[in-house]
């Protein structure tokens, strides 16, 4: 009797050191074994000059597993993959590695942005409600005084039924934003300037009429030429005495410059999870003003959270295997619009 053979295709996994470990339980694992023909312990990290063993797997896949610090695929690069196919990225943007040589290449491309948006948009949602609460101010007062408060008295403008919620950018995670917001009594307001059709209950504006009428502002469009500082002087002016910039998606988005003089007089609050740069100076007001929550970029997959993107990767590899095509392909066009 023949064997039989086995149809399954073979797959690598390249990204940056350490990052495999975080990505992938041991299910995780066993799951690639079974679905693939791989070694799930073998981690390229650099496919520019990998070892002999990297080598030979590169040389034999179909389908690259990717993740954070992946190698850029250059045609250098895939001149050694010539079986390649697919990249499956289990993370969120590809622009880092997929260069012009996949399109060129006709390789297609998935990736688990779709999971990675839902803790971005979890974050921004509690943001969005501590922000109208007023919870950072409160707490940092409680801290500080340790009496007690008219804390009535003065909240007479604090709470979120009915407040206004500027969302800029109908992005992936912007819409995702939208969807976890539709439980709340809040006015939404939506800036996108590709959008002609909002979801219900949203309005849809300009980015000046956003920021005039929002208490909230929170940003959500990619980074991109035309979005470079669309943040900037006139907007936050606009911005209503009190009103509450939420930034989670890139620091560039926001002249931080002209946003400065506003949170430095107490004006305006907001909460940060990215600057431009990526970390401030050591000296930078935002560390320590009373109206700004700064963090280090944590909105997106940490901790078990990037389990979800190697469930959503894992998924997008079986549907591979069954000849079926990617529920989350990208395509060049798409990356033109798109972080």
């Amino acid at each position: 009797m023949q064997p039989t053979t086995d149809t399954r295709p073979s797959l690598l996994l390249a990204m940056g050191p350490g990052v495999a470990e975080r990505l992938l339980t041991g299910a995780h694992r066993d799951r690639l074994a079974a679905l693939t023909r791989t070694d799930p312990h073998l981690v390229a990290h650099d496919l520019a000059a990998p070892g002999p063993r990297v080598a030979d797997a590169l040389a034999e896949a179909e389908i690259l597993f990717t993740c954070w610090g992946a190698t850029p695929l250059t045609a250098e690069v895939l001149a050694r993959a010539p079986r390649l196919t697919s990249v499956v990225h289990a993370a969120g943007s590809v622009k880092h590695h997929v260069t012009d040589a996949c399109w060129e290449r006709g390789i297609t491309v998935t990736s688990a942005a779709a999971a990675n948006a839902l803790p971005v948009a979890e974050y921004t949602v509690a943001a969005i409600l501590f922000a109208g609460k007023r919870v950072l101010r409160s707490a940092r007062q409680y801290a500080e005084l340790r009496t007690e408060q008219p804390w009535a008295d003065e909240s007479a403008a604090w709470g979120n039924y009915r407040r206004t919620v500027g969302i800029v950018g109908a992005s992936r995670i912007g819409r995702r934003v939208l969807d976890l917001l539709r439980p709340f009594d809040l006015e939404v307001l939506l800036y996108d300037p590709y959008m002609t059709a909002p979801p219900p209950g949203v309005e849809l504006v300009g980015l000046d009429e956003l920021c005039a009428r929002s208490s909230i502002v929170s940003v959500h469009a990619p980074r991109l030429p035309a979005t470079y500082r669309m943040i900037g002087a006139a907007q936050l002016a606009a911005m209503p005495d009190g009103a509450t910039l939420v930034n989670t998606s890139r620091g560039s988005l926001v002249d931080e410059d002209a946003l400065l003089p506003h949170l430095v007089s107490g004006r305006l609050h907001a909460v940060l999870d990215v600057t431009d740069p990526e970390l401030p100076a050591p000296d930078s007001p935002l560390y320590t003003l009373p109206n700004v929550l700064l963090t280090p970029h944590i909105a997106g997959s940490l901790g078990n959270e990037l389990h979800r993107m190697a469930d959503h990767a894992l998924e997008e590899v079986a549907r591979y295997g069954r000849g079926e095509p990617f529920l989350e392909e990208i395509r060049a066009a798409d990356l033109t619009r798109s972080a």
